[in-house]
């Protein structure tokens, strides 16, 4: 519970909203209640459940979107009404409202809802006691909305780059391991619901270690930049590329088997035997690929695809070895160009 809230600012906008509607309108509606304002007190009450609606309905269903929508659209036209109906002492409503609206929707939909907010306000003059008393309330209400705004905006722009740079490896610009997992699991569920085909494929430089040490670690931090940048000019944008760990990277390939996954594998290594150098000349690698079976778990696909590629590794490197046929197919094929297998996923 902790670590959600932890990793979702909306979310934790939302609960505290929620708790604070808890404690803080539970009472009023309960005074209106007593003191027989039983119009008021239904609003305040409809108000209340509302709020604490969206809150479990954003807990149970992850959807903080829509439910942060609901909540400022409830808040800040809820503040109006309960204005309309209890007179000067429910302006005070509307300032929180105006500054959450900017956590719980996009920019452009909080501007639209505090400035209609403030409006509706100034259309009941009977609210106000002077017409001085209007404009300082409208003049403080779009100060905070200004500032809110500003606020939110920062906010944002430093939780995305804290997300960029929790979930991107730092050398090569690609995504890293965390990332990847997020997105295996992701790409299992999508494949349940939709049989798209999506492969797995995991690489490995070959020789690194040998660069690294001849020619020192600087040369081979530039290897791994030439490389990732050379992947992402070889596959697809729907494609991802990760950085698993030191010379190893993974490629997770949507829509794609058979004989037109092959291709792309074979189309990877002819690139990157072609364009791929450093001072001691050509550098190869060795891929092991597989096909996500129905059923199975990131886990074993993740093991799959690293079995193959230790395969690769042991037989030769600057292959192409696949999964799917390891136990059935030989170890290698004279007859086939040298470092691929000629396995079919």
């Amino acid at each position: 519970m902790l670590m959600r809230l932890k990793t979702d600012f909306r979310l934790s906008i939302i609960t505290l909203l929620g708790a604070s509607a808890l404690l803080g309108i539970t009472p009023f509606a309960v005074m209106r209640f007593l003191r027989g304002e039983v119009f008021a007190g239904l609003i305040d009450t409809t108000i209340l459940l509302t709020v604490f609606g969206s809150m479990c309905y954003a807990w149970i269903t992850g959807n903080t979107r829509h439910s942060g929508i609901v909540l400022a659209v409830v808040a800040c036209f809820g503040a109006v009404v309960v204005a309309a109906v209890v007179g000067e002492v429910g302006l005070f409503w509307l300032y929180p409202c105006l500054v959450t609206s900017f956590f719980l929707v996009v920019p452009r939909i909080a501007i639209f809802l505090n400035l209609a907010s403030i409006g509706a306000m100034m259309a009941m003059g009977d609210v106000f006691q002077s017409g001085v008393q209007m404009w300082t309330f409208t003049a403080t209400a779009l100060v905070v909305s200004a500032t809110s705004f500003a606020f939110a905006q920062r906010t944002e722009h430093q939780r995305e780059r804290l997300e960029q740079l929790a979930t991107m490896d730092p050398l090569t610009g690609v995504k890293n391991r965390r990332a990847m997992d997020e997105a295996l699991n992701l790409a299992a569920a999508h494949a349940e619901r939709t049989e798209l085909p999506y492969a797995l494929v995991m690489l490995d430089i070959d020789h690194f270690k040998k660069i690294n040490d001849e020619y020192g670690h600087g040369v081979g931090d530039g290897v791994l930049v030439d490389l990732a940048a050379l992947i992402q000019q070889s596959t697809r944008r729907s494609d991802q590329l990760f950085r698993y760990g030191g010379e190893e990277f993974v490629i997770l390939l949507s829509g794609v088997d058979g004989s037109g996954l092959t291709a792309v594998m074979n189309n990877l290594q002819h690139a990157l035997r072609n364009r791929m150098r450093h001072p001691g000349g050509a550098i190869s690698a060795s891929f092991g690929v597989a096909v996500y079976k129905p059923g199975e778990s990131v886990d074993s696909w993740l093991e799959r695809a690293d079995r193959a590629l230790y395969e690769a590794k042991e037989t030769g490197r600057d292959r192409i070895v696949f999964a799917e046929a390891i136990s059935t197919a030989p170890a290698a094929n004279g007859d086939l160009p040298a470092g691929s297998t000629g396995l079919v996923g």
